[in-house]
């Protein structure tokens, strides 16, 4: 029998990682699976929240077999349901005065009606499960199984607050993440039994081996610059360091170069190198000799990119076409 799971948010903009994490867990988990959009309750819906939603998902990789449906569009079927059981069922709300249906009711007809097997969410969602057990079976149904995985905590071991840094994924994304990074940080974590403490330093270590592994168009593209470029993006730390490195080859020094004797005298040599050259350079090559020297390269670095700091400093050199290169070096000095 296929195992047929939901994915359920509601929309209030960019998935938190909690969220994130439930639905990595239900697409691992399920043969199939449904994206469902909760949204019956206006007051927390968010202009624009299921299109931040949609987007982070798409970002992350998850695909969906159905959906979205939206719980707004069933008005109809979850007043058929209440019904048979009345406006209150145990004590709990099922349609409010407006005629629109709770939670409670919604999330169990939904369930019913696209014949999901497994209810795969969070541990704030535990106590609901008594209530929806009740539910499935006075409206005729048998209960799927329930598995509440363990939430993602900040440091102070309360559930992650959406305000701290990374706790969405468009922050991550705007954060310079990769979608991979975030993605196998998710999918490491699993179904976690128990609560988890949030590792943001370990999407920024899978983030260094994301971008490190990125085939060089595809790590070109994201930087929005050159395949040439790529050999200096490779140690960038995340995707807006990668591209503050090719936007300090591509665009040269706006600011004037004061240059000491040892400086002045290492761009000499450094230029007297690249007319050697015969138009193939060495970049390794290059660096060697100029450390050889005793080489100000500091100063090279400042008259290539106008930056005290970068990536190194050949991947530098190999990406500039030789006349661009001597035509910084004679604008330095």
């Amino acid at each position: 029998m296929a195992t047929r799971v939901r994915f359920a948010p509601s929309p209030t903009g960019s998935l938190h990682v909690g969220n994130a994490l439930s639905a990595v867990a239900n697409r691992a988990f399920g043969d199939w699976m449904l994206l469902r959009i909760d949204d019956t309750d206006p007051a927390r819906n968010v202009p624009g929240g299921e299109e931040a939603m949609l987007q982070d998902l798409g970002w992350l990789g998850i695909r969906w077999d159905e959906g979205p449906v939206r719980q707004s569009g069933r008005s109809d079927r979850y007043r058929e349901a209440a019904g048979e059981l009345g406006a209150r069922f145990d004590g709990v709300t099922l349609l409010r005065e407006d005629g629109t249906a709770t939670y409670q009711l919604a999330t169990v007809v939904d369930d019913i009606d696209f014949g999901i097997t497994h209810i795969l969410r969070g541990n704030d969602h535990r106590p609901n499960e008594a209530l929806h057990r009740r539910l499935f079976v006075a409206l005729g149904a048998t209960p799927p199984e329930f598995v509440h995985h363990g939430l993602i905590l900040g440091d102070d071991g309360k559930k992650l607050s959406k305000r701290a840094p990374g706790a969405t994924v468009a922050s991550l994304r705007e954060a310079g993440m990769p979608a991979e990074a975030v993605r196998r940080y998710l999918d490491e974590l699993g179904i976690p039994r128990h609560d988890v403490h949030y590792d943001l330093p370990r999407i920024r270590r899978l983030a260094i081996e994301a971008i490190s592994s990125l085939p060089d168009e595809e790590l070109a593209a994201r930087a929005g610059a050159p395949v040439e470029t790529v050999p200096a993006l490779r140690g960038a730390r995340d995707l807006n360091e990668a591209r503050a490195y090719a936007a300090s080859i591509l665009n040269p020094p706006s600011n004037s170069l004061l240059l000491e004797d040892k400086g002045r005298a290492t761009l000499v040599r450094f230029r007297e190198l690249l007319e050697r050259s015969n138009g193939t350079v060495d970049a390794r090559g290059v660096i060697r000799e100029l450390k050889a020297v005793g080489g100000d390269l500091k100063s090279v670095r400042l008259a290539l990119t106008g930056q005290e700091r970068g990536p190194e400093l050949w991947t530098v050199i190999a990406a500039l076409p030789r006349e661009e290169t001597l035509r910084r070096i004679d604008a330095a000095l």
